[in-house]
């Protein structure tokens, strides 16, 4: 083997680890070890990196890469769960500003003799596609984390202004390759940065999970075709894994949602209430219950289904629901979790809350598993989950959500929901099942609730 070839040896290694660990990701006994291959199989590439003919100014390299880690590291350390959406959405702007920066770089530093039509459309590609995700993936993070607003922000002719800035990048993408002046790369850039905050405010929070997804793809692109311009094959088969995986996970959050992408970028949950919902017919009013009257409920109920909601993941109380489960099974109760696709803010989230307080994996079933069993549940317990369990979506065609899958908690016998408030869900919907006659409200924060089922189960 020649000096020359082992980056490409390191590289070729580095993809098929990147291979294999992502197939690992598919289970939670594997993910660990999945995790650990993909690891490792970047520390090739970057080492492959090193060894490049050419390479120089090792030191700022490894400065730069002493910047990265250290704060990637510290922020993946000490995040919350709660918060493990929002840090997934700003990684994945850093990574779009990376595709973005490389291509300038690569740009900028060859002659417009040099920019071959095969490598100036890659490069063009990386630096619009990582524009769009670094921008758009910041103003995710912002309504993930409280700093923008959730709600839909939009403006006067914001369609048009969207559709003159992708005009922007098309001609100036069109008129790069072949001018001296850099303007006609700077240009696109400027206006693709515009484009992924302009069309990422206007989406409210209840579609930044999807959004999430498609700028996840956008970054993969963007890795792509970066390495196409640099003849990575490291960058072109992790950019493409990125990106396939991005897109497949859209589609599948979609479905999950019965919403089109399109209605997901260029619409948005709650935007036009509706006057007359399936939860403003009948009785409005609300049954409350005190936690004795729901340990009782399900400490002598054969089966309790459990539905778990952003509000568990907010309050951190996955712990105790882990102890409330296993008080209810030493009494005899069986107890299984409802995971809906889209409950959290992201798909696993639920999974992930639940695996980190040692809740055994096949107790947690996606929505085709557990719909059956509503009917045979002595009690279904929602806590802090509002959209995956509105009857709405079956029942009020005029509701924005109709036609989306939702969990049957309905059906079950009795349905107990803990409940911080009054107000309505992620969505802004009402939910009709909270003001059905078989079900009851236990309001208060969802760890101090759980915390009381727990101490009153124990207790019978």
């Amino acid at each position: 083997m020649t000096r020359a070839s082992v980056p490409e040896a390191a590289f070729l290694i580095a993809s098929l680890l990147f291979i294999f660990g992502l197939k690992r990701l598919s289970s939670p006994r594997t993910a660990r070890s999945g995790n650990t291959l993909a690891a490792i199989g970047m520390a090739l590439a970057l080492g492959g990196t090193f060894l490049l003919p050419g390479m120089g100014h090792f030191g700022w390299i490894l400065l730069a890469i002493v910047i990265g880690a250290l704060p990637g590291w510290l922020l993946a350390r000490r995040v919350k769960m709660t918060a493990m959406p929002q840090m997934v959405s700003l990684f994945n702007g850093m990574g779009g500003a990376c595709a973005l920066f490389i291509s300038l770089g690569e740009w900028l530093g060859k002659p417009s003799g040099g920019r071959e039509l095969g490598r100036a459309f890659p490069m063009l590609l990386g630096v619009v596609f990582g524009s769009v995700s670094f921008t758009g993936s910041l103003v995710a993070f912002g309504k993930l984390q409280g700093l923008i607003t959730e709600k839909p922000l939009r403006w006067p002719l914001q369609k048009t202004g969207n559709a003159l800035l992708l005009a922007v990048i098309l001609a100036s993408s069109a008129a790069a390759p072949s001018s001296q002046n850099e303007i006609w790369i700077l240009l696109p850039a400027a206006a693709a940065l515009l484009l992924g905050v302009a069309q990422v405010l206007p989406i409210g929070g209840a579609d930044m999970p999807v959004v999430i997804s498609v700028l996840n793809s956008c970054t993969g692109l963007a890795a792509a075709v970066t390495g196409f311009a640099m003849h990575n094959m490291s960058m072109i088969i992790a950019g493409t894994l990125v990106g396939a995986a991005g897109s497949f996970l859209t589609v599948l959050m979609c479905k999950a949602m019965n919403r089109s992408l399109a209605k997901v970028i260029f619409g948005s949950f709650g935007l036009a209430p509706k006057e007359a919902s399936a939860a403003a017919q009948g009785d409005l009013s609300m049954r409350e219950i005190a936690a004795s009257e729901c340990a009782v409920m399900m400490g002598y109920a054969r089966k309790v289904i459990i539905i778990p909601g952003y509000g568990l993941a907010v309050a951190q109380g996955q712990h105790l629901v882990h102890d409330l489960d296993e008080a209810l099974e030493k009494r005899g109760v069986e107890v299984k979790y409802a995971i809906h696709p889209v409950a959290g803010r992201m798909p696993g989230h639920m999974n992930v809350l639940l695996a980190e307080a040692d809740v055994p994996y096949p107790k947690l079933l996606d929505m085709e598993e557990i719909n059956p069993e509503f009917d045979q549940a002595d009690v279904a317990l929602i806590i802090g989950a509002n959209d995956v369990v509105n009857p709405a979506a079956r029942t009020d065609a005029a509701s924005p959500i109709y036609g989306m899958p939702i969990l049957n908690a309905d059906k079950a016998k009795n349905v107990i929901v803990i409940k911080r408030g009054r107000g309505a869900g992620f969505a802004g919907i009402e939910n009709g099942l909270f003001y059905n006659p078989k079900t009851r409200m236990l309001f208060g924060d969802a760890k101090k609730a759980l915390q009381e089922l727990v101490t009153e189960v124990k207790a019978l």
